[in-house]
């Protein structure tokens, strides 16, 4: 059994969102990847992204859309994006937004322009 401690998990500070890692073949797990993900307050991203694999995002704070426009998601609620969906992920409430992602281990992460992200250090 891996454990592994929020003061010890790697974290990724990218502008406007944090991503802490947690489950990864790196931390022990060889089929999954979890990480803790805060977006900011008014945050979305520049541009979508779609991944090779389902995607799950559980809501623990704050409220969120995955594409501008779409149907908020809040806490307690979990969304799945499928493999190959746009991603251009939102904080649609007033405070920070708390998140648990979960997805297969060795994705493939594609911008919208066609260029190549692979796999997130945060998922190594």
């Amino acid at each position: 059994m891996s454990i592994i401690h929020s003061p010890e998990a790697p974290r990724f500070d990218l502008p406007g969102l944090v991503f802490t890692g947690l489950a990864s073949p790196s931390r022990g797990s060889s089929d999954l990847c979890t990480w803790h993900l805060r977006i900011e307050p008014d945050f979305a991203s520049p541009d979508a992204h779609v991944l090779d694999r389902d995607e799950v995002f559980m809501v623990l704070a704050g409220s969120i859309a995955l594409r501008p426009g779409d149907t908020p998601v809040g806490p307690g609620s979990a969304a799945v994006v499928p493999a190959g969906a746009p991603i251009q992920v939102c904080n649609v409430g007033d405070g920070p937004a708390e998140v648990i992602v979960a997805i297969t281990a060795g994705f493939r992460a594609t911008m919208a322009d066609g260029a190549d992200v692979g796999t997130p250090p945060w998922a190594l």
